[in-house]
């Protein structure tokens, strides 16, 4: 099949496991460095291999995996060099400076010595050399790679000939001519396939930037340049088996595995998160044509915040998910090359799903901007609507005078009859933070309305001097008849407490203008930074008002690293108004649909007894429902995650006297790593005489208690024993369990 003459390496990536690539040219068996070989917290997997062009093909991740040969086991020529491989990127890197995400690389870019070949952002590709202490240069311009398909990409270097050139698929797309007779500078450092030699580091990360993601088949280097003749009849016979097409690979081929983290020890599996990766809050929840839809802000490339896309989920019945591919990604089209970020859904005229999102354009002042992607279920009656289409510019771009310049994102849509209401985070500078209003009929025209609601800064500092994340949503009718709505925000800046807080009151529509029932704002949630990045929607087919969050992990960099995601969402709430003008909350009723084994069902039981009953019941996955009738306690609660010997465990608790709902997680954890969460946490729950009811959610690391329908705690927990699995009633005097319920929960996505 191949014309082997100069050939000097060639890796087929054919094993079909193992850690090693062999090189069938030297016969050797080269490592591929992966951070799942020996993984810290969960199963080692090897390397991942996928469908190739031919055989078998490698996978890369875009941050831990590559393949590194030192210097002196293999000789680059200098005067005349070819590379061709068939590549499948599956997402671009944001990157720093313009250094190419390898597909091979020897080089130093600043000593101008040795090549580099690989991928920009936004596909663009180049072979880069070091010639005669210059840097050259040549770019497939007006041909960049496509996502999540086969290319097949060849550069040679001819220093006789004195030029460059690239092909694609068989075809020349550039050339460029250099000085006669130079030739590379050597490199003294080792050769690397999909990470660069001279790689950014992220700040104080581990993450070293630059790096490719996606499938690499058939790598070869040549001592001599191949002929354009050549080159096309590889190509030719690569795609002759599949009826000279280049084949189309399936989205399971393609995609980040979930699998390989299913047995991770603090990894949820039920709750919302990404394949792997990370991510950000989930956003722009929409019911369509009999499937919610739900996005979220995934950096695809790695475990940290860089490239920002809208991961996907779907689901029929908001418990059981499904992985889609990404629905928005910076593109190179002048809206939004630097992130797709955070936004919200709405119906548009016809009643299909349209996004609205914060475009990041770092070249443009302001650099936030609104952009509108519609969905072409129209077109193509695809009903798990992966594609998009973006309306070319944006449809919001703020103006001087509209809030704190600079800071404009995380549009909330929804639509009202003929008209649209969009809500945008801002500031007011000096005034505090603020939410800008707009109204449009088209969706594509909009007009400012002016701040639809501006607290006061001075007695409410911790809401900071930006708002992030607006959810603004209809309660329904108080006791009075009063028409009431909900107004959600997230506060930033110096002095933020970087939660969710909330305000009741009314909405005069005309004027686009709140009007909270009481100035002070308040909190759904008493656990510290592990309920944040709202979302929110009204459910057409239940009515239920619906939110949706981020559960931050608070780990350290290195600790995400190893573990190859961080983050996950919080469990759907869904709040109402209660009689006595109180917002209420529960977890959606759904989340009954993963309840597994029923492992104990108490009533009335005393503190002994129940305990007696409980020795047995173990698990890092479930669901339990508990009543509990004070007697004599102050305290009185639940330890969970427990260990045989009570070495780790973790309490939540009811403080009778203080009238608070505390978690105390000091002994969650023996591990001595850094940021483990640790402390207590909690705030204040007036229960007035009410037994103490909680749904209390055990996932790995996240704990979610709800509190007699007001109040919740998230939280995390890390232990290091994999023996604290067990549960105890607990309490400082005695005390009876009025009834109690644990399941086991089943995973939310199938692996």
């Amino acid at each position: 099949m191949e014309n082997k003459r100069g050939l000097i390496s060639h890796w087929s990536f054919d094993e079909a496991s193992g850690k090693e690539a062999l090189d069938h040219v030297t016969g050797i068996n080269d490592k591929i460095e992966y951070v799942l070989n020996e993984a810290r917290y969960n199963d080692s997997h090897d390397p991942t291999r996928r469908k190739g062009i031919s055989g078998n093909a490698l996978m890369f991740d875009g941050y831990s995996n590559w393949i590194a040969r030192p210097a002196e086991k293999i000789v680059i020529p200098q005067d005349a060099l070819t590379i061709e491989a068939w590549v499948a990127p599956r997402s671009y890197e944001k990157g720093i400076e313009p250094r190419l995400s390898p597909i091979v690389n020897q080089h130093d870019r600043e000593r101008k010595e040795g090549f580099v070949f690989g991928i920009l952002r936004h596909g663009q590709w180049s072979l880069q050399v070091g010639l005669n202490n210059e840097w050259v240069e040549i770019w497939a311009d007006g041909h960049a790679l496509p996502l999540n398909q086969w290319s097949y990409i060849v550069a040679t270097f001819d220093s006789r000939n004195a030029v460059m050139k690239l092909y694609l698929n068989g075809e020349e797309v550039a050339a460029k001519s250099i000085v006669a007779n130079t030739v590379i500078t050597p490199c003294n450092t080792d050769l690397m396939i999909a990470k660069n030699n001279k790689g950014f580091i992220l700040g104080d990360t581990p993450y070293v930037l630059n790096m490719y993601s996606g499938m690499i088949d058939e790598l070869k280097m040549y001592n001599r340049a191949l002929s354009a003749e050549e080159v096309r009849q590889s190509y030719w016979e690569y795609v002759t088996p599949y009826g000279g097409s280049i084949p189309a690979i399936p989205y399971d081929d393609i995609k980040l595995e979930r699998r390989l983290l299913a047995n991770d020890r603090h990894r949820p599996q039920y709750h919302l998160s990404p394949p792997q990766h990370w991510m950000n809050e989930p956003h722009a929840p929409i019911y369509f044509n009999g499937q919610y839809h739900l996005f979220y802000q995934h950096d695809p490339h790695g475990p940290y915040l860089h490239t920002i896309h809208w991961g996907h989920w779907v689901s029929n019945d908001l418990a059981h998910w499904r992985d889609l591919p990404s629905a928005l990604t910076p593109e190179e089209n002048g809206l939004d090359p630097d992130g797709v970020w955070s936004g919200s859904s709405a119906y548009d005229e016809n009643g299909i799903p349209a996004l609205f999102y914060t475009a990041g354009d770092d070249s443009a002042t302001p650099n936030q901007r609104v952009g509108l992607a519609r969905s072409t279920f129209l077109k193509d009656g695809e009903n798990d609507l992966i594609r998009w289409e973006k309306h070319p510019v944006p449809v919001i771009v703020q103006e001087k005078g509209q809030g704190f310049y600079g800071d404009f994102r995380d549009p909330f849509v929804w639509k009202d009859g003929d008209t649209w209401y969009l809500l945008i985070g801002s500031g007011t500078g000096g005034q505090g933070g603020t939410l800008l209003a707009y109204t449009s009929k088209n969706m594509i025209e909009w007009e400012y309305k002016g701040p639809f609601y501006i607290s006061d800064i001075k007695k409410y500092p911790y809401l900071g001097n930006m708002w992030e994340l607006p959810v603004f949503l209809p309660l329904g009718q108080d006791k009075t008849g009063t028409e009431k709505h909900i107004l959600l925000i997230s506060p930033l800046g110096p002095e933020a407490d970087v939660e969710v807080f909330y305000w009741i009151g009314t909405f005069d529509k005309d004027a686009m203008r709140f009007t909270p029932d009481q100035e002070e704002p308040q909190l759904i949630d008493l656990g510290d930074f592990h309920f944040t990045g709202p979302s929110g929607m009204v459910d057409p087919k239940t009515g239920r008002k619906l939110i949706f969050t981020i559960s931050q992990g608070v780990r350290t960099s290195e600790i995400n690293y190893y573990s190859g995601y961080a983050h996950n969402a919080g469990i759907p709430l869904s709040i109402f108004l209660r009689e006595d003008g109180r917002l209420g909350i529960r977890p959606i009723e759904e989340m009954e649909l993963l309840r597994g084994e029923e492992l104990t069902s108490i009533e009335d039981k005393s503190l002994d007894e129940a305990n007696d009953l409980l020795k047995e019941v173990k698990g890092d996955m479930l669901g339990i429902r508990v009543e509990l009738g004070a007697g004599t306690c102050t305290q009185l609660g639940i330890k969970f995650r427990c260990s045989p010997g009570g070495e780790e465990e973790t309490l939540l608790y009811y403080d009778r006297k203080e009238s608070a709902l505390r978690v105390d997680r000091n002994k969650s954890s023996l591990d001595e790593l850094p940021n483990w969460d640790r402390g207590v946490q909690g705030g204040r729950l007036e229960l007035v005489g009410e037994n103490l009811k909680l749904q209390i959610y055990l996932d790995r690391s996240m704990v979610e208690a709800y509190a007699n329908e007001l109040k919740s705690l998230t939280t995390r927990v890390y232990p290091s024993r994999t023996d604290a699995l067990g549960m105890q009633i607990w309490g400082d005097g005695t005390l009876t369990v009025k009834s109690m319920e644990v399941w086991k929960m089943k995973p939310a996505f199938e692996s």
